[in-house]
């Protein structure tokens, strides 16, 4: 079965270029307004949207997509408003992947079976769950595959050539190569060191490697999309968007302005880093 993400991947690559994966997190600062942002997402450049499920524990996200969890809580973002900001988008755009990404505990106590059904019925397309390693398949990766979802594997730099087998063999869609040890948005990513990790994904995979954590300016997005598939940029796209908040943390007439320039911007980097792949 060939889902949205497989579509825009095989599409990038017959271009000759690399995804930019856009992050933010669903409800931020608030439902109204991250629709808003969602919604002019892939005009601004963005290929592959992931939408963070809100959770009071994001154990492996910096303080800044941390913060932006707590705001999104606090203005009242659940998990059915997550999949109810999905489905609002979806009915003006079919084509644009959605990535949940986030945590076991809010679909473990949603229902893993309602959440699957309303999850695929909503449009999205892929699932990223940090604290579900390949052992726990069972839990939710084999249901979400035999539901038509894609299930997205994080790769580390730590992720030796014994364990990487274990990591990919229920992976599809695509594979999120985190590109720095530790927190999200805590370093920069060096570009030589990341394409050959990124070779050395490959020697095990067919699927495009991504790589996240780190990247915030277009200069960096174009020198991690030299090598390759898709670049990730979350914490650069919150950060902005903190920043048009008012003191208050609502929105202001800034709000979406802020991060659709900046992903315009980044995506100006992605596109044009390499012409030859």
């Amino acid at each position: 079965m060939t889902t949205r993400i497989d579509r825009r991947f095989a599409t990038l690559q017959a271009e000759g270029r690399a995804a930019l994966v856009t992050f933010l997190t669903a409800g931020d600062p608030d439902a109204e307004t991250s629709l808003a942002i969602l919604r002019a997402l892939p005009a601004a450049g963005a290929d592959v949207i992931e939408l963070g499920m809100p959770f009071t524990d994001p154990m492996a996200d910096g303080p800044a997509i941390q913060m932006s969890s707590q705001r999104a809580i606090k203005a009242g973002q659940t998990l059915a408003r997550t999949l109810d900001i999905v489905g609002a988008f979806r009915r003006g755009d079919d084509a644009t992947p959605i990535v949940l990404m986030g945590y076991y505990n809010p679909i473990y106590v949603y229902g893993v079976e309602r959440f699957l059904r309303d999850a695929t019925s909503a449009g999205v397309d892929g699932l990223i769950v940090v604290d579900l390693p390949p052992e726990e398949d069972e839990e939710l990766c084999l249901p979400a595959l035999k539901a038509g979802l894609n299930f997205i594997r994080l790769a580390t730099p730590t992720t030796d050539d014994k364990r990487l087998p274990a990591v990919l063999a229920n992976t599809s869609g695509f594979v999120y190569y985190v590109s720095v040890t530790g927190i999200t948005g805590a370093a920069a990513p060096d570009p030589g060191k990341v394409a050959g990790a990124v070779a050395r994904i490959k020697r095990h995979t067919r699927l495009p490697v991504a790589v996240g954590f780190g990247v915030r300016t277009a200069e960096q997005a174009g020198a991690i999309a030299a090598g390759a598939d898709g670049v990730v940029v979350g914490s650069a796209l919150v950060s902005a968007l903190k920043a048009s908040l008012d003191a208050s943390d609502k929105a202001t007439a800034q709000t979406v302005t802020a991060v659709v320039d900046l992903v315009a911007e980044l995506a100006r980097g992605v596109r044009g880093a390499r012409a030859d792949k």
